[in-house]
């Protein structure tokens, strides 16, 4: 029996059983994982999964379920399951299988070329990768972190309410991590680069950026503790963005969870700044024309010059605020119960350049990573200290490197205090949702060093 057939059968069988509106959610995907140390595989795989997930409405109460055997043999069980699940759900929330949108944008972010790149050519990549880093530089001790990943996957969402969705995409990645060292000093960086087009996989220029960026940072010390003028480049702005992006989720905001309630429509930034959640991205890893409960995406501006226009919402959080959802609930595999996540949500970029950026300031510091970003913040305060390191900044130039240092202060505050956004728009490590971000300078951080 076909997926199809599956599900027709799932559907007959669940009604003569007693659910009132059912919904199937397949997920269909493949990952290739390799990595090299050395000049040697150090770790070769290939993983298909698939799965379903079964959701239905029991005695008005919304039951789930869920298999990795896809065929006609799981039908008993997922709807028994669903019925069971069902009966001991004690919340008044309303949970409902959702009709579907008036209209879907057709988007393409599946690349066909990326399923055409030989395994012989990935491995290729990674050896290159890592030869060029050790080529690169005496000072290379050893690449800790050379990798290949690619994945795609094939999502189907069919319901009784007549709603029948598909959405297909692919990525790939690379990273390298190198350490250098000089006497008895170490340091380490790592890149990466992620797209679904094989073509911009370029060894030499990602080991390049690798090993300077480490090197750049040897006979690095701490700094006086201040307040700072601080830049934050582009992925530290992305990374800091990422961990806080909770605060946008009408879930968070009407359990209490989020300082953004009651602030809707009000100020809450910097006139500058300007936070957008685009599904219809171009390359976008987050690039999606429905959510997981099959409502239609939609581009979205979350603060637009500093004022807060939106939550992000699913079907329940909507009814509960009396809107429409935004279209970003998630079901981030067909195991996941339904959350909310943004796609691709990035600050939208300014017109300074960073180095105009970097000249621009007097006397501060530009980070260029932080550590501690699930420990070290408070989402639900936005009050944050990390350790980081990055360069002291002297009359518009980089002085020195500097690490041993944590900068502190509160997000909501910072939002504020932003003085200039770069034109440098850059996306970090994909996830449930893919978050990007220029550098961004700030008007002061409290910095703790010697």
């Amino acid at each position: 029996m076909d997926i199809r057939g599956i599900i027709d059968r799932l559907f007959e069988k669940g009604k003569s059983k007693g659910l009132e509106e059912m919904e199937v959610f397949i997920q269909r995907g493949s990952e290739f994982e390799l990595m090299v140390y050395k000049q040697e595989i150090d770790k070769y795989s290939i993983a298909d999964q698939e799965g379903l997930s079964f959701r239905g409405i029991y005695n008005g109460k919304m039951g789930y379920s869920y298999t990795e055997k896809v065929d006609e043999t799981s039908i008993d069980m997922l709807i028994e399951e669903a019925i069971s699940n069902a009966k001991v759900i004690d919340s008044d929330d309303e949970e409902e299988i959702f009709e579907g949108s008036k209209e879907y944008k057709t988007i393409d972010v599946y690349n066909d070329n990326l399923d055409k790149v030989t395994q012989e050519e990935k491995i290729n990549f990674a050896k290159e990768l890592e030869n060029e880093a050790f080529k690169l530089d005496d000072r290379v001790e050893s690449v800790n972190y050379c990798l290949y990943n690619d994945e795609k996957s094939n999502t189907i969402m069919v319901n009784t309410k007549g709603l029948d969705l598909e959405d297909k995409m692919n990525i790939a990645i690379g990273y390298i991590s190198v350490v250098v060292k000089e006497g008895n000093d170490v340091k380490t960086a790592g890149k990466l680069i992620t797209s679904n087009n094989f073509s911009k996989f370029k060894p030499k220029k990602l080991a390049k950026e690798a090993v300077e960026e480490a090197i750049s940072m040897l006979n690095a010390d701490s700094i006086k503790s201040d307040e700072y003028e601080v830049v934050l480049r582009r992925d530290v702005s992305a990374n800091i963005l990422k961990a806080f992006s909770p605060i946008f989720s009408a879930e968070k905001v009407q359990k209490g969870l989020s300082m953004l309630k009651g602030k809707l429509n009000k100020k809450i930034g910097n006139d500058i700044l300007t936070i957008v959640d685009d599904p219809f991205m171009k390359a976008g890893v987050g690039s999606r024309s429905f959510d997981g409960e099959g409502v239609a995406t939609k581009y979205k501006k979350i603060i637009d010059k500093g004022v807060l226009t939106t939550y992000l919402h699913n079907l329940k959080t909507a009814k509960k605020d009396g809107v429409d959802s935004t279209g970003n609930a998630l079901k981030s595999s067909y195991k996941s119960s339904i959350s909310i996540a943004p796609t691709n949500m990035y600050i939208e970029k300014g017109d300074i350049t960073f180095d105009n950026m970097i000249k621009g300031v007097d006397k501060g510091i530009l980070i260029i990573d932080v550590q501690g970003l699930h420990s070290g913040l408070n989402t639900v305060s936005g009050d944050f200290s990390l350790s980081a390191y990055g360069y002291e900044i002297l009359n518009g130039k980089i002085n020195r490197p500097v690490n041993q240092i944590t900068i502190a202060g509160n997000y909501f505050e910072m939002l504020n205090d932003i003085e200039e956004i770069g034109d440098d728009l850059e996306f970090g490590m994909p996830g449930s949702s893919y978050i990007g971000s220029p550098s961004i300078k700030i008007k002061k951080l409290s910095v703790a060093g010697k």
